[in-house]
């Protein structure tokens, strides 16, 4: 569907197509009508998409591959492409200066471009009519299954947006794993809980390759020329940025992200609903997909992929429980995610509901901490660009609720250091998930938990400094005293919720001189984060 905006409209003549960085797709909108003889497709990397937060360098590369990859395969169907490189000594820095000079340089008398993934380039976008003078036809992210204009309808008047009332709608939309009687397959629509078992020690001992029992190694992919002149021109220009560049061995096309589908469906899917919550030290990613960053970069259609999820389960290749889950983080969250982003934006980014405003502490960029959960996740973060969705929310997440960091820097460290985060993903999952700042629109409560948790869905704890049965003292895991803290601060804000109702009612019963000692615990270690 296309939805041209105000200034809009078609227009006679050659037409410039932008393709953005996370649309390395063929099927893009902007692209669907595009006419060879006349039209250029204009591409470009710059300064301030790099730059706006200090992207991971791995996340820079794999864009910048990414791109001149599917630049290549353009201009090899005979589509006439300006391709402007970071290092183009005329590049103006922004999408808009690209936009403006290649309109100069090519004569074309109108724009054509799909929807972005962020509020601030969308923002900017809608003002190039006016500022450039020809027309701009901003049409939908048809990519994407859920359309803005349908969950903007689709959330209008209810008390709660839930996820999982959403996620219904979407398997009846898509028919993903329904039986023929329009029933969800097995009976139910959610199989969570038999997707939280622990890790063992079976999952550990597996490295890059695995093990007997460990999970298989996730595909590698040797850069090509190209990819090799991205990481020489990266390495140059951002080296300074947070995260380790080499080794690089991401997909950077479809054929190679295709490939890392079909082997993550026949690997790792069977075990991925299992142990998706797990964590362990023994092995970086488990039986994640680790696809979430071609799914973003328009590299994998998001339907194909859960159908080819979907078949595994037709064919009794892999189970229901894990089938169920995958899809649902595709067609529940995945989509959910992005409604709410564009639902709320901009006034949902101001949110703050704790009032939490102290500074991201110095670990977030360094892993210098005693804490193993901590400082394994943040390097996991550095060397891969990745950790997966229970490191993310449950792990540098939950301690930034309950240390009060301030969502914004909490969140510009998400956006930064993830090569799949774009804002319309990673601020509802952070801000709103992980964090509560938007007072309960997306979680029925904040995901605050002790060390009791990630001691039991982790193997972090066994070698920590801290001792995570103790809650309080100076050998305490730090998780345990913030948490009661926490609570303790907020008790007033969470008393209305009756899924925190348990823990305040233990609260209540702890004496005065356990609530003192949590306290000058927590602050004694608050004031020495940094």
């Amino acid at each position: 569907m296309s939805c041209a905006e105000p200034g809009g409209g078609v227009g006679d003549g050659p037409t410039l197509r932008l393709v953005l960085g996370d649309q390395a797709s063929r099927s893009l909108s902007a692209l669907s009508d595009i006419d060879q003889a006349r039209d250029t497709v204009l591409m470009a990397e710059v300064a301030a998409e790099a730059t706006y937060v200090p992207h991971h360098p791995k996340k820079i590369a794999f864009l910048f591959a990414v791109m001149r990859h599917f630049a290549a395969e353009l201009e090899a169907e005979g589509i006439a492409v300006r391709y402007i490189r970071l290092d183009d000594p005329d590049n103006s820095g922004t999408i808009g200066g690209e936009v403006a000079r290649a309109l100069a340089a090519t004569g074309a008398r109108r724009v054509v471009c799909t929807q972005c993934g962020e509020y601030r380039l969308d923002r900017a976008m809608r003002g190039w009519a006016a500022e450039i003078g020809v027309p701009v036809d901003i049409r939908e992210d048809d990519r994407f299954l859920c359309a803005r204009a349908w969950f903007r309808d689709w959330a209008a008047g209810r008390k709660q947006v839930r996820m999982e009332h959403f996620y219904r709608e979407m398997r009846r939309a898509t028919g993903l794993l329904m039986d023929a009687s329009g029933k969800p397959e097995g009976g139910q629509w959610n199989f969570d809980k038999d997707n939280r078992k622990p890790p063992d020690d079976r999952l550990g001992g597996g490295g890059a390759g695995g093990g007997l029992f460990g999970p298989p190694a996730v595909p590698s992919f040797a850069p090509d020329a190209t990819t090799r002149a991205v990481l020489d021109l990266v390495e140059a220009r951002f080296a300074h940025h947070f995260g380790d560049l080499h080794p690089f061995d991401y997909a950077v096309t479809r054929a190679d992200a295709e490939t890392a589908l079909d082997r993550f469906i026949a690997e790792r899917l069977p075990l991925f609903g299992d142990y998706q919550d797990a964590m362990t030290a023994g092995s970086d990613h488990l039986y994640h997909s680790v696809i979430a960053l071609y799914l973003n970069a328009g590299l994998l259609d998001p339907l194909g992929v859960c159908r080819a999820a979907e078949r595994a389960y037709r064919e009794g290749a892999a189970p229901l429980n894990a089938v169920e889950g995958f899809i649902r983080q595709i067609i529940g969250w995945r989509e959910y995610v992005r409604g709410i982003y564009w639902l709320r934006m901009p006034d949902y980014a101001e949110t703050n509901h704790f009032g939490a405003v102290r500074d991201l502490p110095d670990f977030y960029w360094t892993a210098e901490t005693d804490m193993a959960c901590i400082a394994h996740v943040v390097d996991e973060t550095r060397r891969l660009a990745y950790a997966h969705h229970i490191q993310r929310l449950m792990v540098t997440g939950t301690f930034a609720l309950l240390a009060g960091i301030d969502p914004k820097q909490v969140c510009a460290w998400y956006l930064a250091v993830y090569a799949d985060a774009y804002e319309w993903v990673e601020l509802p999952n952070t801000h709103g998930m992980a964090l509560h700042a938007d007072g309960g629109l997306m979680a029925s409560k904040p995901y605050a938990a002790s060390g009791k948790y990630i001691d039991r869905m982790s193997t972090y704890c066994r070698d920590c400094r801290y001792d995570v049965k103790r809650r309080d003292g100076p050998d305490a895991c730090p998780f345990n005293y913030l948490y009661w803290d926490f609570l303790m601060r907020h008790a007033d804000r969470l008393g209305d919720n009756p899924r925190m109702a348990m823990p305040l009612k233990t609260l209540a019963r702890m004496g005065d001189d356990t609530k003192r000692a949590i306290r000058e615990d927590a602050r004694r270690f608050l004031e020495t984060l940094n």
